[in-house]
């Protein structure tokens, strides 16, 4: 089968198209014939040697989450699996590749009526934004700002938040076709957080109150700024930091404003991989009944597993990259 190896770290093309043996499924096992296979942001950060890269043994093919058809299944499995459109995680590599072997527990049925490459995109980020708007705990009128709004997690809060009851949906992103994704999926201000000025838009906006939720996807500067757009006992939760850098703010800041810090990492608000797969299947189930929407920016064939990495680095994609064999 054809596959992605990474066999040493470094830019994008030290990604390279091979072949590998066909998987076969071991006791407890599926194996999964491979529509789409996600691409995200940590991927590149272990392919380049940065974040995550230590622990990963060479060489490895890369990828985390794919969506697919049960083709096969091992000792001790429900041979009614073979057949079904499923979501799973590939236990953190072998994603890039026509097919994989993986634990019949991880799987996730897809839902009748709902795209196999939608399914795939909304997986893990899905479940991630799930998880996100439980932990805001966003009240009906909340003022919500969403941080790179225009990306796969952050697309998916903007249709959250409106349908957790917020009264208003700030979305912020670098850029005009970042801002119109967010646009089209129902926020209420948009604001190019490259704007010098972006906070004084979203303080007219809100009448100098403030926000009572901000979702921090990109730390650092703008992090820090949205911080500080926080009304008095505000929630800031955190997903990611796509800045480079975290946010800083100190104890004291969040203490004398009565702010409520939730972090995401460390399993803070995904306690199990069974709580991890209720709310990729609650993710799933919201998409099927039309009340959320995956954004799938960009996809790849395999061949061009290079390119969706550069182009997820150059921050210039929109929602979910996905390969597709």
């Amino acid at each position: 089968m054809r596959v992605v190896w990474l066999r040493e770290f470094g830019p994008p093309d030290v990604l390279e198209v091979g072949d590998a043996p066909d998987p076969a499924p071991g006791p407890g096992q599926v194996v999964v014939d491979v529509v789409a296979a996600g691409v995200n942001f940590v991927e590149t950060q272990v392919r380049a040697g940065r974040f995550g890269a230590d622990g990963t043994d060479l060489p490895t093919i890369p990828g985390n989450e794919v969506g697919g058809v049960v083709s096969a299944v091992g000792a001790g499995v429900d041979p009614g699996l073979v057949g079904r459109r499923v979501v799973t995680s590939t236990g953190g590599s072998g994603g890039y590749a026509e097919r994989v072997a993986v634990s019949a527990d991880g799987v996730i049925p897809v839902p009748d009526g709902l795209d196999l490459r939608d399914a795939t995109a909304l997986f893990t980020q899905g479940r991630t934004a799930v998880a996100l708007t439980k932990a805001a705990a966003i009240q009906p009128g909340d003022r919500v700002l969403v941080e790179a709004a225009g990306g796969g997690v952050g697309s998916l809060l903007v249709q959250l938040a409106r349908t957790a009851g917020a009264g208003m949906v700030v979305a912020a992103a670098g850029g005009e076709r970042k801002l119109a994704v967010a646009r089209d999926l129902g926020a209420d201000v948009l604001v190019d957080y490259r704007d010098p000025a972006w906070a004084d838009r979203v303080r007219e906006a809100t009448d100098g109150a403030g926000v009572d939720v901000v979702f921090d996807g990109v730390g650092g500067d703008v992090g820090r700024t949205a911080f500080e757009l926080l009304a008095p006992r505000g929630r800031f939760v955190l997903f990611g930091m796509a800045s480079g850098a975290p946010t800083q703010a100190t104890l004291a800041e969040v203490l004398s404003r009565g702010l409520t810090v939730v972090g995401f990492g460390g399993g803070r608000q995904i306690r199990s991989p069974e709580h991890a797969r209720a709310l990729a299947a609650e993710a799933l189930a919201e998409a099927a009944a039309g009340r959320l929407r995956p954004v799938i920016g960009q996809t790849f064939p395999l061949e061009r597993a290079a390119d969706a990495h550069a182009a997820i680095e150059s921050r210039e994609t929109v929602g979910k990259t996905l390969l597709v064999p």
